[in-house]
């Protein structure tokens, strides 16, 4: 059993809009067979939008905690269950979905020059923050370790399986790339830089007479520490 936590710093400069739960990069490894985890992420957005976007709630001063259970299934695939919960300025703390998530990776035997994998993640969060409709995401992921040092890319592909964004319009696929520079301090400590592209697509409202559209998207630079408290 692996009992873990993450803390992530968004920077001051806000973009646009985010996904508030858009929680890790993901490493190509899973994982081991009949092993458990239970981690939490947490994030604090200390400048974001200020207004409603249809439904979707302002992100400025908004914090997010969400555990995630993962299972090894096999040695080279794991499955994982999360809670979102967040914190809203005037509202209080409030549950804010769920996602289920199974990732494989390409086996040692393999030989390959990069770390390989796959994961499939299906996600409903609540329209307050964002959930119009649930929303499948596909990620192929690379990574390369250099020493203590952890390069990984995830190439996300996203789509809505309804309406879309909350008070959005956009269809199709949407490709929302992130990626991540990691270094090991120690055995229960990773220091790590990600970078992050979300994209709401295109947001509808009400002008008088008039409905007017802009498009939401968003590059995202942040720091954190991965801390394992314990573990075997």
């Amino acid at each position: 059993m692996v009992v873990a936590g993450a803390c992530l710093l968004s920077p001051t400069a806000r973009l646009a809009a985010q996904d508030p739960f858009e929680i890790v990069v993901y490493p190509a490894a899973t994982a081991s067979r009949g092993e458990w985890e239970l981690e939490t992420h947490l994030n604090y957005t200390a400048r974001g939008t200020t207004a409603f976007s249809g439904s979707v709630a302002p992100t400025q001063r908004q914090t997010h905690l969400t555990f995630e259970l993962t299972h090894g299934i096999t040695t080279d695939w794991e499955a994982s269950a999360y809670v979102l919960t967040a914190y809203r300025p005037g509202v209080g703390s409030e549950y804010a979905g769920w996602r289920l998530r199974s990732r494989v990776h390409a086996p040692a035997r393999w030989k390959l020059p990069l770390d390989l994998g796959f994961s499939a993640e299906l996600e409903a969060p609540r329209p307050a923050y964002g959930g119009a409709s649930p929303t499948v995401e596909l990620t192929p992921i690379l990574e390369k370790r250099f020493g203590d040092f952890r390069l990984g890319l995830n190439a996300n592909f996203e789509r809505d399986l309804g309406e879309g964004e909350a008070g959005g319009t956009e269809e199709g696929w949407e490709f929302e790339p992130s990626a991540l520079l990691a270094y090991r301090v120690s055995s229960l400590v990773t220091a790590k830089l990600e970078y992050l592209y979300a994209n709401f697509g295109k947001i509808s409202y009400a002008n008088g007479p008039n409905t007017n559209e802009f498009e939401l998207s968003e590059s995202i630079l942040r720091a954190g520490l991965n801390i394992k408290f314990f573990g075997n």
